[in-house]
């Protein structure tokens, strides 16, 4: 027999509950009940195995499943839920026994071969269930039993440990798709959240971006497949095709604050439109993506040239000595630069082990006071236990976890004398500085160039000379290839990342090749773009100094990004965004290859695949476990590095090699 929960006559609630429970799902009730996430309508379902029923829930209405069950089914109260509500999840979520099963309807849109679109439904449940696979194929079931059989369906496993219990389970039975498969090819995908009004510049190729990058400006909205690193400071990005929301330009449309999505299908919107080279308001959110054409009376007037300043700390540059990064803290930062100072920090972390890394989980998520017993959990600790105890199993746990590889660190010093030693040098800057302050861009860019090949070209006084070549590797590990990275003081900062911004030199070898990737370095502090963008930002070229970190070459099989938080979803506390590729970091960060995509939940655990990238197959199971320890090694160093604000994400460069070690090459805020 069908019926309708009604609410309580005593509590009447404002709006009108459609919540329907045993009723056959066509698509004109699907509709009537479902709300919109990530641009697709779903519906929250509720399996009573015990009453032998199904609730479709009014998304309007009932926006969490438990807080539906235990109040409307099981006549509990908010505060009585509250009050016990990690061991209530366990009993719907985990409990192999459990009364009820948890899920959500998602429809879809498929093209058959004579090319017209066919709805589908997609079936799966919360990312932390530990359904297993005679669960998932009853749960599987139970719905198509109760659906329009017109309407496919399929099951979407959601996480790791679901496609591995389905594995012996046939597809005929329970037909699937996996994450990658069904979000993989989106023709919309949020980036970057915000709102902008602007001119549509629609590149379709490189050259076409490149012919026209000299009138771009701070009214433009970029479209074009793969957007460049030096892409200049404008309105809004969109990408034509797949991209990462790890790549160097999303990082900067973070931390510049503008919208940033892929929109497979703005051709089409173009032309339907009449969008290319008009005006259009531009909105991104977590779940929606849109462009609307302005009419003439309402295009804004041409915005001024924002300019936000960013304070640095004052430069030190008296001292010239090459100094070990396990011996830098953070506040070494104004003598060697951001990088070098993060990752001496990130030594004294992992030797000292005094780092209270579970601050992070002790922030209250309300209901819960803490989060304490899940990280405990996390760490395989049975039983809840005292805060020096979790705090001892977290500083455990991270130094087994990852390492990070010795280096030297060059101070700014260094880069000082040098620029002091030539006359050559100071003039050009000086003229440099008078293009910038008289608002002259024409001039920048030749200025800029000679500088850099000058820095290039000029011989190095012999007292910063010999502090260089002191960084080069003696006894055993004499001779070995070294990787030169930038340590700017302009960069890793609050509102300014200069991600992809400076020079790193990969393949070093002797004292020749060391000295002329220092210069090479110290170089792209002068290229016309990191001066354009300082100068944007009110960084003032005097101000800015280079310092430089020498390290071993560490071989990898594997190598990525990951960021502390989810960054198409910021209100998302649970997940680690990782991205891979085979190789070093690079190939994730500078858009040449689409790397690997993982979401690893590092509060109930658990990790879900979003995409194959250009690898088209998926790591091995083991891998992925692995990468699951990476996750929360990360988290728990936020819980350091972000102090006191834990909820700051982090931005980590790590390798992993043959053995399956993990090293971490960088550390630092990631922007949002």
């Amino acid at each position: 027999m069908n019926t309708t929960v009604i609410p309580p006559a005593a509590a009447p609630r404002p709006v009108a509950d459609r919540t329907a429970v045993g009723h056959h799902l066509a698509l004109p009730l699907f509709r009537s009940l479902s709300g919109t996430l990530a641009g697709h309508p779903y519906l929250k379902v509720v399996v009573d195995r015990f009453e032998d029923t199904w609730h479709l829930l009014d998304t309007a209405v009932h926006p969490f499943h438990v807080d539906y069950i235990a109040t409307r089914v099981l006549g509990m109260e908010p505060a009585e839920l509250d009050s016990c509500l990690d061991a209530f999840n366990a009993s719907v979520y985990m409990a192999p026994d459990r009364r009820f099963l948890l899920g959500v309807l998602s429809l879809h849109t498929d093209e058959n071969t004579d090319g017209r679109r066919r709805p589908f439904l997609v079936l799966e449940t919360t990312e932390a269930d530990t359904m297993d696979g005679p669960l998932l194929e009853e749960f599987y079931t139970f719905v198509r039993h109760r659906l329009d059989g017109r309407l496919p369906l399929l099951l979407k496993p959601a996480n790791h440990g679901q496609e591995q219990a389905l594995a012996p389970v046939s597809d005929i039975r329970v037909p699937r798709i996996l994450s990658h498969e069904l979000f993989g090819h989106r023709t919309r995908t949020p980036l970057n959240p915000g709102e902008a009004a602007g001119r549509l510049r629609h590149f379709r190729t490189t050259e076409e971006y490149t012919a026209a990058s000299a009138t771009l400006g701070g009214s433009d909205i970029i479209a074009m497949p793969c957007l460049p690193d030096d892409v200049p400071r404008v309105a809004g990005f969109i990408n034509t095709a797949a991209t990462t929301p790890l790549s160097h330009t999303n990082v900067l449309a973070a931390g510049w604050g503008i919208p940033n999505a892929i929109v497979r299908d703005l051709d089409r919107l173009i032309e339907t439109e009449s969008l290319d080279g008009g005006w259009v308001r531009y909105r991104v959110t977590e779940d929606d993506i849109s462009l609307v054409p302005l009419a003439a009376a309402t295009v804004p007037a041409a915005p001024a040239r924002h300019r936000q300043r960013i304070r640095l700390r004052t430069p030190l540059l008296d001292d010239i000595a090459a100094r070990p990064l396990r011996r830098l803290r953070l506040a070494d930062q104004n003598r060697y630069g951001t990088k070098a100072a993060h990752l001496g920090e990130l030594h004294h972390v992992l030797d000292a082990r005094t780092a209270d890394l579970t601050a992070f989980h002790g922030r209250p998520r309300p209901p819960r006071p803490d989060l304490y017993r899940h990280l405990a959990a996390r760490l395989g600790m049975t039983q809840p236990t005292a805060p020096g105890e979790l705090r001892s199993a977290a500083a455990d746990f991270v130094t087994e976890t990852v390492s990070v590889p010795d280096g030297i660190a060059l101070p700014f010093g260094l880069q000082h004398r040098f620029l002091r030693s030539s006359p050559a040098l100071r003039k050009g800057i000086i003229r440099l500085k008078a293009a910038l302050d008289r608002g002259a861009p024409e001039a920048v860019q030749p200025l800029c160039l000679r500088l850099q090949q000058l820095v290039r070209t000029t011989a190095l006084p012999d007292e910063v000379a010999r502090e260089i070549v002191r960084a080069l590797p003696t006894g055993p590990a004499a001779g070995r290839r070294l990787v030169v990275r930038s340590s700017a003081n302009a960069e890793d900062l609050p509102g300014f990342s200069a991600a992809g911004v400076y020079t790193s030199v990969t393949s070093v070898y002797g004292a020749d090749q060391l000295l002329d990737a220092v210069r090479e370095v110290w170089a792209s502090l002068l290229s016309p773009r990191s001066v354009r963008l300082r100068h944007q930002a009110g960084i003032s070229l005097d101000d800015t100094y280079m310092g430089v970190i020498v390290q071993p070459y560490l071989p990898a099989t594997l190598g990525g990004v990951l960021v502390t938080c989810n960054p198409t979803k910021r209100s998302d506390f649970r997940n680690v965004c990782l991205n891979c590729s085979p190789g070093s970091p690079e190939a994730v960060v500078d858009g040449t290859g689409l790397p690997l995509q993982y979401l690893y939940n590092t509060v109930e655990g658990g990790g879900r695949t979003v995409a194959l990238g250009s690898s088209g197959t998926d790591l091995p199971a083991a891998t992925r476990e692995r990468l699951a320890h990476l996750a929360l090694a990360g988290r728990l160093l936020q819980s350091h590095f972000s102090a006191p604000d834990v909820d700051r994400p982090l931005d980590i460069e790590w390798l992993m090699t043959d053995q399956g070690a993990f090293h971490l090459v960088q550390i630092r805020p990631y922007a949002r």
